[in-house]
């Protein structure tokens, strides 16, 4: 993936293969002297018996510019919190495992439920929300970075290029979002952002005309990638969704606060590989079936904020137009993947597709039935205006966790 293509919406860092990871590491010793840099994993317990964690570990374990590491555990009992705490103690940088589920943090969850500003659900969304609060009460860090913890492939120069636009001080950015190729075990991975974002948002672009919000998301080479940084002065106001539209509603709010300038997309990795998500075609809180679902609503929610109209017409035509151009991007895809070596199956993923057309007129009439529905956590800042003390009550009950447990 070695170019120099720009768009001319955002700006895309490329990785032209002219400098190593140790150089620039040892510029991002030098940034995080004066700009500490910290790492959010939100992480399940179950992805700690995977294949992916124990490599994670030890790569980041040789990054030496980070200044803190925040794992925010979901799903885990108390003697599955002692694992963890033992799990990652072979980082070389000042963490904390904050258990999620505790006695205590259940207690502030309580707290948030009285004042109204409890997350909706539990999941990543959530995991991610209370992971910045915390690092918001150290109050210690100028950038922020979140990736997944189910990279096979991870490698620390991920990192490395994912923080660097957001460390260089003389950079313009505010949020940088990771891309790469979705490549494994001889196929063309990333079925959600394949076969329904980038058809999806083309066929928004015919039924309701051209948008702003359109070609910028259009600007993103792989906008559900999990990885993303940011300075942290614009954590405060950032409106975290409470379903899995998270990706696409960290990059909505970053359209709402930022100018395109402070926006761009660095190429972390030549290639990479994470636990697949199952389609579930008969459940539809599970799997791809709700993540499609999801992101729909995300990005309907946002477009309406913005002014545009939606009637049960309009999603019958947005399926229609989404299915004619998700068919067409198939062919593309295969060809890609057949002039590479690379395999498709084109039944299968037809069949997603179709299930996706499904989810587009789903999301739609969810959309139309709930319209006082509020999907996003309150921000950290309306939270300190209702509860000035809960930022650095949360903060003491994570300590209190790692110190009782």
């Amino acid at each position: 993936m070695a170019d120099f293509h720009q768009n001319g919406n955002i700006t895309t860092l490329h990785n032209l293969r002219t400098r190593s990871v140790e150089e620039m590491e040892h510029e991002l010793s030098v940034f995080a002297e004066t700009r500490k840099i910290s790492l959010i994993l939100p992480c399940l317990y179950s992805e700690l018996e995977g294949q992916a964690m124990p490599n994670i570990l030890k790569e980041l374990s040789k990054v030496e510019y980070l200044h803190r590491i925040i794992i925010g555990l979901d799903a885990a009992n108390e003697a599955q919190y002692k694992h963890a705490k033992e799990f990652f103690k072979g980082l070389n940088q000042n963490h904390i495992v904050i258990w999620n589920d505790s006695p205590r943090m259940l207690a502030l969850g309580q707290r948030l439920r009285e004042n109204g500003l409890a997350p909706k659900e539990q999941g990543k969304g959530k995991n991610v929300w209370s992971s910045l609060g915390y690092l918001m009460g150290c109050a210690d860090s100028s950038v922020m970075a979140i990736h997944d913890c189910d990279i096979l492939t991870y490698d620390k120069e991920m990192l490395a290029r994912l923080v660097y636009p957001m460390a260089n001080p003389t950079f313009p950015y505010q949020v940088s979002k990771g891309f790469y190729p979705r490549i494994g075990d001889g196929k063309i991975n990333g079925r959600v952002t394949r076969l329904l974002m980038s058809p999806l948002l083309i066929a928004l672009n015919r039924v309701i005309g051209s948008r702003d919000y359109i070609d910028y998301l259009r600007s993103f080479r792989y906008p559900l990638s999990g990885e993303f940084a940011m300075r942290t002065s614009i954590l405060p106001d950032l409106r975290i969704p409470s379903d899995w539209g998270l990706e696409i509603g960290v990059l909505s709010e970053a359209w709402r606060n930022l100018a395109p300038k402070a926006v761009c997309q660095v190429e972390i990795s030549d290639a990479y590989d994470h636990k697949h998500q199952q389609l579930s075609p008969e459940e539809a809180n599970a799997g791809l079936n709700r993540m499609s679902t999801d992101i729909c609503k995300a990005i309907f929610r946002k477009l309406a904020a913005d002014g545009t109209v939606f009637t049960p017409n309009v999603f019958r035509t947005l399926k229609a137009t989404y299915y004619r151009s998700a068919l067409d991007l198939l062919e593309a895809y295969y060809n890609d993947a057949k002039m590479n070596g690379l395999s498709i199956d084109r039944h299968t993923e037809e069949t997603t597709i179709e299930l996706f057309a499904e989810n587009i007129v789903r999301a739609g009439q969810i959309f139309l039935d709930n319209p006082h529905e509020t999907p996003f956590i309150p921000t950290w800042n309306r939270v300190h205006s209702a509860d000035p003390t809960f930022i650095s009550d949360m903060a003491a009950a994570a300590k209190a966790d790692e110190a009782e447990y």
